[in-house]
């Protein structure tokens, strides 16, 4: 995850820039503007912003492109729908690439791996669970704070693993022996960690989280 500028071929930077546009041009049209007007949800919204750039900037690695740290890109959705999830994470991303702890000529390729795809990956989760299963407090906590932080951050370890793999920066052997395995255990980081704060906020402030219904999910049990 953070591709530096220079490290991916030439080629690849416009198919990563065109995706993502469409996918934030999507989230831009379609994102529920209405609830930021409230000012103690944008508010939050921003602190949320905040929050992950300070969290993005705790990052280890081990090569250019090859590093890790937490998305929080679960509870974003959550918190917020996979709109406004998409847009503050492009936000988060942009700031930390001013930072210079990424590239512009990757923007692309980062958003998708670090932002698209595990936004999809969380609400499609939840989505399913919301459809499929019952309305428990459980489920909802375990299921798509819990697995959905895990899953998304293994769908963004695979994404970049491809992305190099595919690109040719470096070798599929490397990558899949030195890099990928890592997620597992950053897998488990994000899932706690993302599980824990849905918990309290659940908890003590359910008007954060506009995927959660307190009426639902636990006064009618």
């Amino acid at each position: 995850m953070n591709f530096p500028d220079n490290l991916l071929p030439l080629d690849w930077l416009w198919p990563g820039w065109g995706l993502f546009v469409l996918a934030f041009f999507w989230a831009i049209r379609t994102a529920p503007w209405k609830r930021l007007t409230d000012p103690s949800q944008i508010n939050v919204w921003l602190g949320a912003c905040v929050a992950l750039m300070a969290l993005w900037s705790v990052k280890t690695g081990i090569k250019p492109g090859l590093n890790f740290h937490l998305l929080g890109a679960t509870a974003m959705t959550l918190m917020f729908g996979p709109q406004l999830a998409v847009i503050g994470l492009a936000i988060v991303l942009a700031a930390v690439t001013l930072a210079g702890m990424s590239g512009w000529e990757g923007f692309g390729w980062n958003a998708l791996c670090m932002d698209v795809f595990p936004v999809a990956v969380s609400y499609g989760i939840y989505l399913l669970a919301d459809r499929k299963l019952p309305n428990n407090f459980f489920i909802y906590t375990f299921l798509n704070a819990f697995l959905g932080g895990a899953l998304s951050m293994l769908v963004a370890g695979m994404g970049a693993t491809l992305v190099l793999e595919i690109s040719g920066v470096y070798l599929t052997a490397y990558l899949y022996h030195d890099y990928l395995p890592y997620f597992i255990l950053m897998a488990w980081s994000e899932a706690v960690t993302t599980g824990m704060a849905l918990t309290l906020m659940v908890v003590y402030r359910p008007d954060w989280v506009g995927t959660f219904d307190d009426t639902r999910y636990i006064r009618h049990k």
